[in-house]
């Protein structure tokens, strides 16, 4: 997360809860070519020749489907902010699975999920593994060890499908319909990865991309020890790493999977139209690429995974002061001219633009997407190919409470319950928090009335303070358990493995020193234990995942108490714990081992008694003499290619019908013969943008606003209109669809 909960909402829900207690598809056609600062629009990138993969064969499969949730009238996930409410669609937001096995042994896979949103999350998760066993024998190979369920951690997707109290208390509890919809999309591309299923290839490369992130605590960062510093030269990771699948029957690429670490808050907080953000955006861009490039499949899928996010932002032109001083933000603390956090924000490559982040968004996911083009374009003469025939996952649940383990050095440590410092609720540049909090808090609480307020929720006992030392406890979260557990202190650790390529799944957002020390001792381990035989080991880290555990930074930067430190849950020692717990798990990958480590501590399931106060659609009207989907604002005759056409509708609540694998709105083009309309854009593509809004609460009446975002390039001349497909609902709760067309418009 960004950002840090509302504390009204948190202090009302709360005590609440205390008083309850105390009582009883179609076809798109964008393609890259944006403008660049200083620049002239670039072309789209030209597919190349590319040798095939010649290491083991494995088991690959691919799917891709739908999780967009209600996009109207429920918070986002991410930025935490209670006025984030949705309003619309930028983009559609998908699962993306990746299912690898072995050939020998099919039974010996594991399932790589992404999906567009925030994280992983216990509830989500749990809902896919049963719906997963319930589609019968055939999908019984996949369950707790080897289905690992990551996000792009996108701030621009509905929230209200978490397991735990904390995320919940913004988004007004849990939202079933939301979280069915991510569950079912899930399921769904396990299952068409499933369908899918043949034997290929693998390789992977890397690249360099130097602007798409930047470190927004450096301060932090340089708390690191210099000798370890040095060694890197960036302070964030600039590497994207891509693996290729290949089917081996005709060489066609059926897919790719990349991590590189960028937060995706190129969207800022105040946007409330759905999207998967830069990361999002990347993906889209790659499986429309290769809808052109003949040595790709059909059902091509792009997944663009996260991997140390932590530190990282894509406002790569760093946090500036919105107070009229134009200074940069205090280096320390992240506060302006008044104290405050509220006036830093970070700066995106087009933030001029004034645009909520759109065109920032755009830049950024070109250039992700531009970094794993190059990769793929150049894959044989200058990729790795996946050696040795082993696939294993391994996973275990560990409770983090009180958690002792030896250091290196012999030293015993241990974690703790879970808790929130001061500065978690400063927020970060990329979407300041509330009040008069501060980073760098690792002091005396610099906000007494917060602290009451927190304290009147739970005051975290002698014991917990000096475990947490020497973050000031602001939310004991992990000791907070009416009505329900508040945070999660039972945490997934889980890894998987293909030959030598080694995927760390992080339940935290590990900052950028913490992913290289976890990285490094997982491929100094391999190699020590020859895991991987001959062959040097390659090691990745995808997250959040699975649990959603805030943070993990290294006990130096905890030290600081930047946002980072604040929200590292389990104390200093969290980084050390997780490598702990991965070593561990490390012999389970080896080629012969046949054996897993126990399951440990199942983590609460608060699915069936989590609170939900978030509303139902009651009904939706339509004004005297009008009718649902009548077109209230017709097109012009003609636009100027480059021009953005927009019209409005007689609307209904898109919650009444989520249109799953379809579309609220098209834009759809004449034939040659005028009389054949072709579906040429749907809100799964980034130019067509759907809004709602409500003009009259109590009669149910609501306004549908299709922009159309011309381009002079992507879009040809010719005859155009735009159709809007709804879903109204009955004073006695019947759900009936309907469409509305507007007048045909050219586009010269």
């Amino acid at each position: 997360m960004a950002a840090t909960v509302s504390f009204v909402s948190l202090f009302i829900l709360g005590l609440f809860a205390l008083v309850q207690l105390s009582s009883t598809e179609a076809p798109g056609r964008f393609a890259p070519r944006f403008e660049r600062p200083g620049g002239p629009a670039t072309n789209p990138l030209l597919s190349k020749a590319r040798t095939a993969a010649a290491g083991d064969k494995y088991l690959i499969g691919v799917g891709k489907a739908d999780i967009t949730g209600p996009s109207v009238e429920v918070n986002f996930a991410g930025y935490a902010d209670t006025a984030q409410i949705g309003n619309g669609i930028r983009q559609r937001i998908y699962c993306r699975a990746f299912v690898i096995g072995e050939v020998a042994n099919p039974k010996n896979r594991f399932v790589y999920l992404i999906l567009d949103a925030m994280s992983g999350d216990t509830a989500v998760r749990n809902g896919i593994l049963e719906r997963l066993a319930a589609l019968g024998p055939g999908y019984s190979m996949y369950g707790q060890p080897n289905v690992a369920v990551t996000g792009t951690h996108s701030h621009s997707g509905p929230g209200g499908w978490f397991n735990y109290l904390l995320p919940q208390i913004t988004s007004l509890g849990f939202d079933k319909q939301g979280y069915n919809a991510i569950v079912d999309g899930a399921v769904l591309a396990v299952k068409r990865a499933h369908e899918s299923l043949q034997e290929g290839h693998l390789d992977f490369g890397t690249t360099r991309i130097t602007d798409a992130n930047i470190n927004r605590s450096l301060y932090a960062y340089l708390a690191n020890p210099e000798s370890e510093r040095v060694q890197y030269q960036d302070n964030v990771d600039k590497t994207m790493t891509l693996l290729r699948l290949q089917r081996a029957s005709d060489g066609k690429n059926i897919g790719v999977l990349t991590w590189f670490a960028v937060h995706p808050t190129s969207m800022l907080g105040n946007n409330t139209h759905v999207s998967g953000d830069n990361k999002g955006l990347a993906a889209y861009l790659f499986e429309e690429s290769a809808k052109g490039d003949s040595q790709a499949a059909d059902g091509f899928v792009a997944g663009f995974s996260q991997a140390n996010v932590g530190d990282t932002s894509p406002n790569t032109l760093g946090a500036w002061c919105e107070d009229g001083t134009g200074l940069e933000c205090d280096f320390m603390t992240s506060t302006c001219s008044d104290g405050k956090s509220q006036k830093c924000h970070g700066r995106g490559p087009m933030y001029h633009k004034l645009d909520l982040g759109v065109s920032s968004c755009v830049e950024i996911g070109t250039r992700q997407y531009e970094g794993a083009k190059s990769i793929y374009d150049s894959m044989g003469p200058k990729s790795t190919a996946v050696v040795g025939p082993t696939v294993r996952a391994v996973h275990t649940f560990q409770d983090m409470q009180y958690y002792s383990f030896p250091l290196d050095n012999g030293t015993m440590v241990q974690t703790c319950p879970a808790a929130l410092g001061h500065s978690f609720a400063a927020g970060t540049s990329d979407w300041p928090g509330a009040f008069d909090f501060t980073q760098a808090d690792e002091g005396a609480p610099n906000n007494p009335v917060w602290t009451i307020v927190a304290g009147l929720l739970k005051a975290p006992t002698a014991a917990q303070k000096k475990c947490q030392g020497p973050k000031p406890v602001l939310l004991d979260v992990g000791e907070m358990s009416l009505p329900y557990a508040w945070s999660a202190n039972i945490i997934d650790s889980q890894s998987l493995r293909v030959g030598q390529f080694i995927i760390i799944i992080s339940p935290s957002e590990a900052t950028t020193m913490a992913g290289r020390r976890w990285r490094n001792a997982v491929k100094a381990a391999a190699t020590e234990t020859s895991i991987t035989g001959t062959t040097e080991p390659y090691v990745v880290l995808g997250g959040p995942a699975n649990s959603y555990a805030h943070y993990v930074t290294t006990p130096e930067e905890y030290a600081v108490q930047r946002y980072e430190g604040a929200s590292t849950l389990y104390g200093q020692w969290e980084l050390p714990a997780y490598i702990n717990l991965t070593l561990r798990g490390l012999p389970h990958l080896a080629p012969g081992s046949t054996t897993s480590p126990p399951p440990g501590p199942s983590p609460p399931d608060n699915r069936a008694k989590s609170f939900s106060f978030i509303t139902g659609v009651v009904l939706d009207g339509a004004p005297p003499g009008k009718s649902f989907g009548q077109c209230t604002k017709q097109p012009a005759a003609s636009y100027a290619r480059g021009a953005v056409a927009s019209v409005t509708f007689v609307g209904a609540n898109p919650r009444n019908n989520l249109r799953l694998e379809g579309t609220y709105a098209a834009v759809e083009k004449l034939g040659g013969d005028g009389t054949t309309w072709t579906q040429v854009l749907s809100d799964r593509d980034w130019r067509l943008v759907y809004t709602w809004k409500r003009t009259n609460g109590a009669l149910g009446y609501s306004d549908v606003t299709v922009d159309w975002e011309t381009d002079r390039d992507l879009d040809g001349p010719g005859t155009y209109r735009i159709k809007y497909y709804g879903d109204s609902k009955s004073i006695i709760g019947k759900i009936k669809a309907f469409t509305g067309t507007t007048n045909t418009f050219t586009l010269t």
